[in-house]
């Protein structure tokens, strides 16, 4: 029941005006997004590299809502890449860009889904000639058909961009299933959307089953699987996996979110893992916020905390 109530106010103006205006210390946001610039989400991506870790650097937004908007994005995403260079981040992909289709067009009203393709591919060249990758985002379950389409089309000039799919969706484990091929990158994680019930799992233990399912087709294809959780059963379900089907510690990686468990990041990268925090940064960080509350009560007690101390 939280986590409708938090999916929902996720959507909410009213609730994102409210929540927005109120002194929030700045601790709240920054256990969780990097800072408002470009060289905020660097430094902080400094740190976690210089930790042993990888990182995916999120630039907050989206639902863009005219062209030009989208191409600022696409131009943010670019310059960021080349900073991203120029500070030795990119070699051996060790920071890479994850991207929202809607940030960059996909939701516009006229020719949204080229003007999306034309800005990722924009994108895609500007890491292809850092040496690093991007990562397609998925976004709610109504642009699951259209995000897939884009991919499948970017991928014919980028074969190593990735793409992300959500357990808590029914559909998921036939994604899995076609997206398991040689070559292809997919994150995977439980989701942080809202969908109805016939299109998406009402339980908890049911995106888990989900989740645990797809975790072991993407593990048995050829692919390179993203295993993007905090859940202990599921990270222990992955190493075990992966011993099992005698992969190596470079053909997988786990991933989680910046602010969330970084004792468990370390924890598994000393272990010899992989493991890349998504890091996001930029001064939209309402939506994303909420949706973070709604994947763990922990969070929520966290924010909850903190606005009690600044009173």
């Amino acid at each position: 029941m939280l986590r409708r109530v938090l999916l929902a106010a996720s959507g909410s103006q009213q609730v994102r005006r409210y929540l927005t205006a109120m002194p929030l210390t700045r601790g709240v946001v920054e256990r969780f997004v990097a800072g408002e610039t470009a060289a905020d989400a660097i430094a902080v991506a400094q740190r976690l590299v210089a930790d042993g870790l990888l990182v995916t650097i999120d630039y907050l937004g989206e639902d863009t809502v005219d062209p030009e908007q989208a191409a600022a994005v696409a131009a943010e995403y670019v310059a960021l890449i080349e900073a991203l260079r120029m500070a030795g981040l990119t070699a051996g992909g060790r920071a890479e860009v994850s991207v929202k289709p809607t940030a960059v067009g996909l939701g516009l009203p006229e020719h949204g889904h080229k003007t999306a393709r034309e800005n990722i591919a924009r994108i895609c060249t500007a890491a292809r000639n850092a040496g690093t990758t991007v990562t397609i985002d998925m976004e709610d379950h109504t642009r699951v058909d259209e995000t897939l389409r884009l991919v499948g089309e970017i991928r014919k000039d980028f074969p190593d961009v990735g793409c992300v799919l959500q357990s808590y969706l029914r559909r998921t484990p036939e994604d899995c299933e076609t997206l398991a091929a040689s070559g292809s990158r997919v994150r995977l994680c439980k989701g942080a959307y809202r969908a109805p019930d016939g299109v998406a799992f009402p339980a908890k233990s049911e995106v888990d089953r989900s989740y645990a399912r797809c975790l072991r087709i993407l593990m048995d294809g050829p692919g390179y699987p993203m295993l993007a959780t905090h859940d202990s059963r599921l990270i222990e379900i992955t190493g075990s996996k992966a011993a099992a089907a005698g992969r190596a510690a470079d053909s997988f990686e786990y991933q989680m979110l910046y602010g969330i468990r970084p004792g468990e990041q370390r924890r598994l990268a000393a272990d010899g893992a992989q493991v890349r925090v998504y890091l996001p940064y930029g001064d939209d960080w309402y939506g994303y916020l909420v949706r973070r509350l709604a994947e763990r009560p922990a969070n929520l007690l966290f924010f909850l905390r903190a606005l009690i101390a600044r009173r």
